[in-house]
C-alpha cells in the first residue's frame, strides 16, 4: 500500500515508517498536516492515511474530514487516526469526522499490521466496486456515465484556455454485421474497435452505448485530434474477425470537435455528434471535423 503518516513527532514517524517499509509498503511522512493533505490530494496512489489527532496547522479531525472528501466514488482511501489519549470522546469524534479506524499512539507492531490488513481488504473491495460501476462489461472501456465524468474532469483541468478535443466513433452498418454474421461476431467487432481506441496514448476512451464510442484527448488541438481519428479510421479498416461465411471486415465513421473558450462538455459532445452525423450521411468510413465540416478522409 501507499501510506501517508502524519504526526508532529519525527521520532514517531521514524518508528512507524520503520515498521511498514520492510513489509513492502510505500510510506511518506509529514509533520505538517496541510502539506500531507496536499500530497494525498495530488497522489491518487495513496490508499491509506494514518494521522495523529495532535497535528497542525490542520487539526487531526479537520484533516480526517478533508481527506474523506477526497475518497469519493472513484478513489478508495482508508483513514486511521491515532492518539496517546484514547477515550470514548476522541474515538467518537474521529469516526464522525471520517476516520475508518482508531489506534493508540505509539501503535504496537501487531495492532498496526492487523489494522492495515483490514485496510487492504476494505480498499480492495472498494476498488473492485468502483471498477464494476465504471466499466463497460463487454469492452472494458469506461461506461457512458464514467466517461462523461472523466471527460468533464479533464475539461475542468483544461480551463477556459486549455486544449481538449473529442472524437465520436460509430461502427458503420453494424446492424448488418449482427444480422449476417450473428451477435457474437458483432461483439467481437465492438471489442476490436474498443481496443484500437485504448491504443491511442493519453486518451480517455468510453463506450457510449451500442456501437458508439467516444475518445477525449486532453492537451490535443483539433489538428492533432483529426490526425488521431485518421489513424484510428485506417486501423479499423484493417480489423478482421472470423465469421461463418469467412473473414468479417468493418469500417467506422468519426466526428471531431475541440474545446473553445466558454465551452461546455455538452456543447463539445454535441458538435462532435453533428460532425459524426455528417460523416455517416456523406458516405461513412471518414473523419469530419466540427470546426470546418470538411471531409478529411474518404473511403480507402
Amino acid at each position: 500500500m501507499h501510506i501517508v503518516v502524519v504526526d508532529p513527532s519525527r521520532v514517531v514517524l521514524k518508528v512507524i515508517s520503520g515498521l511498514l517499509t520492510p513489509r513492502g509498503h510505500t510510506v511518506d511522512t509529514f509533520t505538517d498536516s496541510r502539506e500531507a493533505l496536499d500530497f494525498v490530494t495530488d497522489n491518487a496512489s495513496v490508499t491509506a492515511l494514518i494521522t495523529s489527532l495532535e497535528v497542525r496547522p490542520l487539526g487531526g479531525l479537520e484533516l480526517c474530514w478533508s481527506a474523506r472528501l477526497l475518497a469519493d466514488a472513484h478513489r478508495p482511501l482508508y483513514i486511521i487516526t491515532m492518539s496517546s489519549a484514547r477515550n470514548a470522546r476522541n474515538l467518537a469524534e474521529a469516526l464522525d469526522s471520517g476516520s475508518d479506524d482508531f489506534i493508540d499512539k505509539p501503535p504496537s507492531p501487531e495492532e498496526l499490521y492487523a489494522r492495515l490488513r483490514a485496510a487492504e481488504r476494505m480498499t480492495g473491495m472498494q476498488r473492485e466496486l468502483i471498477r464494476l460501476a465504471e466499466t463497460d462489461a463487454l469492452t472494458g472501456l469506461l461506461n457512458r456515465r464514467a466517461f462523461l465524468q472523466r471527460a468533464g474532469e479533464a475539461a475542468d483541468r483544461a480551463g477556459a484556455h486549455g486544449r481538449l478535443s473529442m472524437i465520436l466513433v460509430d461502427i458503420d452498418h453494424f446492424k448488418a454485421i449482427n444480422d449476417q454474421h450473428g451477435h457474437d461476431v458483432g461483439d467481437m467487432a465492438i471489442r476490436g474497435v474498443a481496443q484500437e481506441l485504448v491504443g491511442e496514448a493519453g486518451g480517455i476512451a468510453g463506450r457510449l452505448g451500442g456501437e458508439e464510442f467516444a475518445l477525449a484527448l486532453p492537451g490535443r488541438s483539433l489538428e492533432e485530434a483529426e490526425a488521431a481519428a485518421g489513424r484510428l479510421r485506417l486501423r479499423c479498416t484493417q480489423l478482421r474477425f472470423k465469421g461463418q461465411r469467412g473473414p468479417v471486415q468493418l469500417t467506422a465513421s468519426f466526428g471531431v470537435s475541440t474545446w473553445s473558450e466558454g465551452e461546455t462538455m455538452g456543447g463539445l459532445l454535441k458538435r462532435a455528434d453533428i460532425a459524426l452525423y455528417e460523416a455517416k450521411t456523406t458516405g461513412r468510413n471518414r473523419v469530419v471535423s466540427a470546426a470546418t465540416d470538411l471531409i478529411l478522409a474518404r473511403t480507402a
